[in-house]
């Protein structure tokens, strides 16, 4: 990675902006331990070699397992190795992500992350916005979040899954450092979120960067597009994907996930990408900003 291309978390500490997204490091449907659990080792060991300083993370992975074989691998960890995590929801029986958003749960679940990473106090902890009982609302679970962070047990408060009204309700109760939320090369709902941060300089971390988890004609179609430009460029689709993103937004943060050394060390430099004009044209023209895709069952 380039060492110019940093983003400052506020309030925690600036990271380079291609970090990696933990979640693929768990079992089949993020269920279960990894198929090869000394690959999986090694991916989160090559990746601190490679210089990554942002692991995103949750105890919904596994459940527990990721979080687990994080602090088995890493600790003691590399100082300035910013871990962020989540909370607002727990693994069903059929392996779905429930909601589970009541402030004394959201308490727990922090307490939970720090107990499975080994951990004193965590970077970031996003909330993952749900709500399963009538009566919570976004400031109650904040104010959760806000007691934790005054008692020294988190840094950073981060959004998931959010609209852009709960964005500034939430900013009117406390700093968010960070919003998570869907927006990919094929994906463009989060478009306005995304702007809208970009002028309060918060950064914007996309979950499904690379756009895997949706499907549509259009996505197809893009595709193509995409490994075009690739081929021109001599490099994945994935580092073109990333490297547009990295074009997009000054203030967008990326986690690619992979379970494979070989994609990480390409992931990992999508930053020395150089997309042309036209390029970025084609890549920009796939999906109208504002327009999502349908989520893949």
């Amino acid at each position: 990675m380039t060492t110019t291309n940093v983003l400052d978390l506020p309030g925690v500490r600036p990271v380079h902006r291609i970090g990696f997204g933990a979640m693929q490091l768990a079992g089949p449907g993020v269920l279960g331990p990894p198929t090869d659990p000394a690959r999986a080792e090694a991916v989160l060991r090559r990746a601190v070699e490679l210089g990554i300083d942002h692991i995103d993370t949750s105890d919904f992975y596994g459940p527990w397992v990721v979080n687990e074989l994080i602090a088995k691998t890493l600790r003691p960890y590399p100082e300035g190795l910013v871990l962020a995590t989540k909370v607002g929801a727990y693994r069903d029986h059929h392996g779905g992500f429930a909601p589970l958003g009541h402030p004394d749960a959201l308490k727990s679940q922090v307490h939970d992350n720090l107990r499975r990473l080994r951990l004193e106090t965590l970077d970031v902890v996003y909330l993952r916005h749900t709500v399963d009982r009538p009566g919570i609302t976004l400031e109650d679970q904040l104010g959760a979040l806000v007691e934790l962070r005054e008692e020294g047990l988190l840094r950073g408060i981060g959004l998931s899954n959010v609209t852009p009204e709960q964005f500034e309700q939430a900013q009117a109760v406390t700093p968010i450092v960070s919003v998570q939320n869907a927006y990919n090369v094929f994906d463009r709902g989060a478009a306005a979120l995304l702007d809208r941060t970009a002028e309060l300089g918060v950064p914007f971390v996309p979950f499904f960067p690379l756009g895997s988890a949706f499907v549509a004609d259009s996505r197809v179609r893009g595709d193509q597009v995409v490994r075009s430009v690739a081929q021109r460029r001599d490099v994945t689709p994935a580092q073109v994907s990333l490297a547009w993103l990295l074009r997009r937004s000054p203030n967008l943060l990326l986690i690619p996930g992979t379970s494979s050394i070989e994609h990480l060390e390409a992931n990992s430099s999508a930053d020395r990408v150089e997309l042309t004009d036209t390029d970025v044209a084609a890549l920009d023209d796939l999906v109208p900003e504002g327009a999502a895709l349908e989520r893949a069952q």
